[in-house]
């Protein structure tokens, strides 16, 4: 385990150097906004999710105004970033949730976020690291993909390659690895198409060495 740490303090540190922010991709303005964009983002990319949410967050600019919201109105508004009616339920039911057992602040722990509306560890990780700066692993396709090239990780079940990176992360870094290797995924290594030879990583990736 001790190799597993010093490698991934290696990736962590090329990574960081490569992109410095680390930021997440979606755009938000407070706790809310992040979790119902996040809720949005899955199976659609985080551009498309920021091209829907400024009209969303306009017209319910709060959880309250969501929680109060006619499920047929946010399906029109977010129809474009796909599952349109699921996704409008969750967002009203997630909204109602909070106001009824939160007093209308999104909640900072794993158990009470997974226990929202469309809420699982993936979408909690992400609001507890960016919004309580929490240690969090948020194990998206990117990460996992990148995670199991480099060797960190095995497997494609999200809460096993979560605990793997746990065991190996430095907890104040990883919460932005993830964000990184988002970055990375969509920027060099990309699926079906990495671009090996201009990546940061290749000397700790045995799939890069081999190209």
């Amino acid at each position: 385990m001790a190799v597993q740490k010093e490698k991934a303090a290696r990736i962590t540190a090329l990574l960081k150097k490569a992109y410095p922010e680390g930021l997440c991709s979606l755009e938000a303005r407070d706790p809310f906004q992040l979790l119902a964009a996040t809720r949005l983002s899955a199976q659609c990319t985080d551009a498309r999710v920021n091209l829907v949410t400024p009209a969303l967050f306009a017209r319910f600019p709060t959880v309250q105004a969501m929680a109060a919201a006619e499920q047929a109105e946010v399906e029109e508004i977010i129809r474009p970033c796909g599952f349109f009616h699921t996704k409008a339920g969750d967002l009203i039911g997630m909204a109602q949730a909070i106001c009824r057992n939160h007093g209308g602040t999104v909640p900072g722990s794993m158990e009470e976020l997974t226990a929202l509306p469309g809420v699982g560890r993936k979408t909690a990780n992400l609001i507890l690291g960016d919004v309580f700066a929490l240690p969090a692993v948020v194990t998206d396709t990117h990460v996992i993909r990148i995670t199991n090239l480099l060797g960190l990780a095995s497997g494609k079940q999200p809460e096993k390659v979560e605990q793997q990176l746990r065991d190996c992360l430095d907890p104040a870094e990883s919460n932005n690895f993830c964000h990184r290797c988002v970055l990375h995924g969509r920027a060099v290594c990309v699926a079906r198409r990495p671009n090996c030879p201009a990546c940061v990583l290749r000397e700790e990736c045995d799939a890069g060495r081999a190209s």
